[in-house]
């Protein structure tokens, strides 16, 4: 045959001795040859020669009777032998050191850990600290209706210039008055030289102390006059991940606010989403025909329903009527219809 090189030198694999080392349960070529001299000599022990031979001679005596007995008789027979060769291999098990060595370093194991338990008892208690350990608060059940489990929201931070007045942020707490609460504080930054008057009354609009029901889920939002190109909303102050537009700041907030607002899973979800879409695109309008023409394509999605959600008020329906406050449109830049749900969606938001 072809002779093969190694492919791999043989290296010194020097073992860790940090550990606790085991022996190997399994036996030597020259072990098993002693073991099998052993056994044959006459040795005593566990396994010793005395129970091989008496084992060969019932095996011997099996295969001579079995051809005379019958069938009956040979099956007992080695049951019998099974049995004894059985109590050999638990005799073999209980007579080694290595298991109970073993078992002895799990019981100081165990001991010492104890002890440390009772020093570790015994330094809180000298501090005064609660003997019950750590206390693992249950996580509130998840309600199959809802579309987001009902956890403690995280407070929000939202930038916009006072040119861009999110009147949305209004809309939505006059909306969910006693059903979710939404605390607002407004400040300046330092980059803003000037507040307008109009910004100044919808501050105090929405500060207004309103009575909230602490039984209700609610979320905290800061609203900073600072310049930036978009209306942008920050959840975590850790990780600077903005969402920009007025817009996409109602989604969320409707994703987290009370469940009949939460559109998702229903029939008019792209509907609402669409409008949505629409009302940013008319944000961006720079000619008076490109203004025209999507409002003529608000007009068309509105129909002869109350609402853009349907027969009751909607986010589409919050995001619309704030793009049109910032537009300044009047009411000759609006059809009859639009004239009609600008009404409705007024007396039902209080705004």
């Amino acid at each position: 045959m072809y002779e093969l090189k190694t492919l791999l030198p043989k290296f010194d694999i020097e073992l860790p001795t940090c550990m606790y080392t085991l022996r190997s349960n399994a036996l030597s070529a020259e072990q098993q040859d002693s073991t099998t001299t052993r056994h044959c000599n006459g040795s005593a022990g566990p396994g010793s020669s005395a129970d091989v031979s008496e084992s060969k001679n019932k095996l011997k005596n099996t295969s001579t009777s079995s051809r005379l007995s019958p069938p009956s008789s040979s099956s007992n027979k080695k049951c019998v032998l099974l049995d004894a060769v059985e109590r050999q291999i638990q005799q073999f098990l209980k007579g080694s050191s290595h298991t109970s060595e073993i078992e002895q370093r799990q019981e100081k194991v165990l001991q010492q850990l104890n002890e440390l338990k009772s020093q570790l008892a015994g330094i809180r208690s000298q501090l005064g600290l609660c003997q019950k350990g750590v206390q693992h608060t249950a996580k509130p059940a998840v309600k199959k209706d809802d579309l987001i489990v009902d956890d403690p929201l995280h407070d929000i931070v939202i930038n916009s210039q006072p040119t861009f007045i999110p009147y949305s942020l209004l809309a939505l707490k006059n909306a969910w008055k006693g059903s979710f609460n939404i605390d607002v504080k407004v400040f300046a930054h330092s980059s803003i030289s000037n507040v307008s008057d109009e910004a100044r009354e919808f501050e105090k609009k929405l500060c207004a102390s309103s009575p909230s029901d602490p039984s209700k889920r609610g979320i905290k939002i800061t609203l900073i006059w600072t310049n930036c190109e978009h209306t942008e909303m920050i959840m975590s102050p850790t990780m600077y991940v903005p969402i920009y537009g007025e817009v996409n700041i109602i989604r969320y907030l409707g994703r987290v606010g009370p469940a009949e607002y939460r559109y998702e899973q229903t029939p008019l979800c792209n509907e609402i989403d669409l409008v949505l879409d629409i009302c940013y695109e008319l944000l961006r309008c720079s000619t008076p025909k490109s203004k025209a023409d999507i409002i003529r394509i608000l007009n068309t999605r509105l129909q002869k329903e109350q609402y853009f959600g349907g027969s009751r008020l909607s986010v589409a329906d919050i995001g619309c009527y704030s793009t049109f406050l910032r537009m300044k449109l009047g009411a000759k830049e609006l059809t009859p219809a639009l004239k009609e749900w600008r009404e409705r969606v007024k007396a039902a938001i209080q705004l």
